[in-house]
């Protein structure tokens, strides 16, 4: 067992020690890596010669700073200790600078080699490495692309439009008409034009109880004898829609309006959007609603079952309740093909909006007037968006993103010209017709007379 050293020791050799710090003048780049490649970083590390809080493994054994310290210096001087006791000093944290010869002993015991320990001129070179290194990371973080502070504004501004004009949690789809419900007139006073209402009044609530004013009270579900078509208007029709199963109509007409209200929203808040002419921005609305309301919802279709899921089992919606809606294969198969496509580019709701905001400014819409000034906004959304995926959008993903998300742009206008083609097919039947809401009529007044 070891004695206590005397006052008198402790002080000879407190001098022949100058405090640890001022010894440790090389980097801990002379570290050797974890040997074990896959240590638990949760496990805390216990230095193997002193018991002190261990940094690492170095050279070859887990081992505190201070101890790696005095075991590369032992080295280097070539240092010849002897223990001033018996040859065995149990080293603390605390006693470590007492006895060098048993510390030096316990760091070779633990497996702590000298081969591992860098000649100066290793060092040099290892911290010129490392300055080179850094200079060059510095370099290639300065070319990268940045967004700048407006551009970051404008994310910031979309992002707070699409949160406060969407709802993930679907709570006003209990406001809709249910599924199935009687053949009803009552649908409330005519209204000259909602959509310019929506866009001047900007104290009018677009998403309170107020929106569903004009939806007429729920009844029992009626007998459909009276939405029966002959069987020669049956075949006549194109897209072989059998309009006596269309009991999801009013439900889904309720959905598309109500949704049609909050692209309203969302497009009020867009950078720019509110310098256009009341004129150009109902163009803009009417063209592009249905293209944002695919857009948005992306964000409640899966592809485990390939539905359009908003909150309970009771909002769930498939390709067989959309067809009961009045829609055919003929837009339902490119749709969902075009949901799958979307959601698997991973986009971040960052890209999500911009892309919505791109969608709505496109200046080669029948009818805008100020092409130009549509343009220059969409222009700048578009150096946003490229931007974005250049500086927030890792690799392999943002591969291409942009032209892909450019051409599902181009995706939707297909689908928006199929979908007015079906919308023109139900205005020919007037007690199908009569199910949609006013705000529905208006917006696709122009193809559903």
């Amino acid at each position: 067992m070891s004695q206590l050293p005397s006052s008198w020791e402790m002080h000879q050799q407190g001098l022949a020690y100058p405090p640890e710090t001022d010894m440790e003048t090389v980097a801990a780049s002379t570290s050797h890596p974890d040997p074990t490649g896959d240590f638990d970083r949760n496990i805390p590390r216990i230095c193997g010669v002193c018991g002190d809080k261990a940094t690492g493994f170095h050279f070859n054994a887990m081992t505190c700073e201070g101890c790696k310290g005095f075991f590369r210096r032992s080295m280097k001087r070539k240092a010849m200790f002897t223990c001033p006791f018996n040859g065995d000093c149990k080293i603390t944290k605390d006693n470590r600078r007492h006895c060098q010869a048993c510390r030096l002993k316990r760091c070779v015991d633990i497996g702590m080699m000298k081969e591992f320990i860098l000649t100066d001129e290793e060092v040099q070179r290892k911290r010129e490495m490392i300055l080179k290194r850094k200079e060059e990371e510095a370099l290639k973080e300065s070319l990268k692309p940045k967004l700048s502070e407006e551009q970051q504004k404008i994310i910031n501004i979309l992002l707070e439009a699409h949160r406060k004009t969407y709802d993930p949690t679907y709570a006003d789809f209990t406001k809709f008409r249910p599924p199935v419900r009687s053949d009803s007139s009552s649908r409330g006073e005519a209204v000259s034009s909602i959509l310019t209402q929506h866009l001047s009044d900007d104290s009018t609530d677009l998403f309170g109880s107020d929106a569903f004013s004009t939806f007429p009270e729920s009844e029992e579900p009626p007998m459909f004898s009276n939405l029966v078509l002959s069987e020669e208007s049956d075949e006549s029709s194109s897209m072989n829609i059998k309009f006596s199963r269309l009991s999801m109509l009013p439900h889904l007409a309720d959905l598309v309006s109500y949704s049609i209200q909050k692209v309203i929203g969302f497009a009020k808040m867009i950078p720019g959007f509110r310098d256009l002419t009341a004129e150009d921005q109902i163009v803009l609305l009417k063209s592009s609603a249905i293209e944002v309301i695919m857009l948005r919802s992306n964000q409640s279709f899966t592809l485990e079952d390939m539905t359009w899921t908003c909150g309970s089992s009771d909002f769930k919606y498939g390709i067989s309740e959309v067809t009961q809606a009045g829609h055919s294969m003929d837009l339902l198969e490119p749709l969902v093909k075009f949901q799958i496509g979307l959601k698997k580019l991973n986009l971040h709701e960052e890209e999500h909006v911009l892309l919505m905001a791109i969608c709505i400014l496109s200046p080669d819409r029948p009818g805008v007037q100020d092409t130009l000034l549509v343009e220059s906004l969409q222009d700048r959304l578009s150096e946003i968006l490229q931007t974005y995926i250049r500086c927030r959008h890792p690799p392999p993903g943002s591969r291409l993103l942009y032209a892909k998300m450019i051409q599902k742009l181009a995706d939707l206008r297909s689908l928006n010209e199929e979908h007015s083609k079906q919308y023109r097919c139900l205005s020919f039947q007037p007690e199908h017709s009569m199910q949609l809401t006013p705000l529905v009529l208006e917006v696709f007044g122009n193809e559903i007379s």
